[in-house]
């Protein structure tokens, strides 16, 4: 039986999304099984687009593991401003340290 925990998606038109996460899955996958619409992730999670950028808050971004190379570069072709804390949802595994944490979604991808 798989872990679920409480994730909050603040999406650009401001308003907030309670969602039930699975633990181990992807912020991405999350998202998309929630219809977040401002999580576009047109290549599917396979880090070939950046179309599933979000910003994370300073908690989460002290629990995630550091972007590494690939995603890096992906960053660097962001539609919306890219930020210090922005990240590839598809990148990040939900753990359960993440409970009740809020993933902000740009104006657009």
């Amino acid at each position: 039986m798989s872990q679920e925990i409480t994730l909050h998606f603040k999406t650009s038109d401001n308003k907030l999304h309670t969602v039930d996460a699975t633990v181990g899955e992807s912020v991405m996958e999350t998202a998309i099984k929630n219809d977040i619409d401002d999580i576009i992730a047109e290549c599917g999670g396979s880090l070939i687009c950046s179309t599933c950028h979000c910003y994370l808050e300073d908690a989460t971004v002290a629990i995630a593991p550091e972007a590494d190379d690939a995603e890096l570069d992906m960053l660097e072709g962001v539609a919306a401003e890219r930020q210090a804390n922005s990240r590839l949802s598809c990148q990040i595994i939900v753990t359960a340290d993440m409970d009740g944490h809020t993933i902000l979604t740009p104006d657009r991808q």
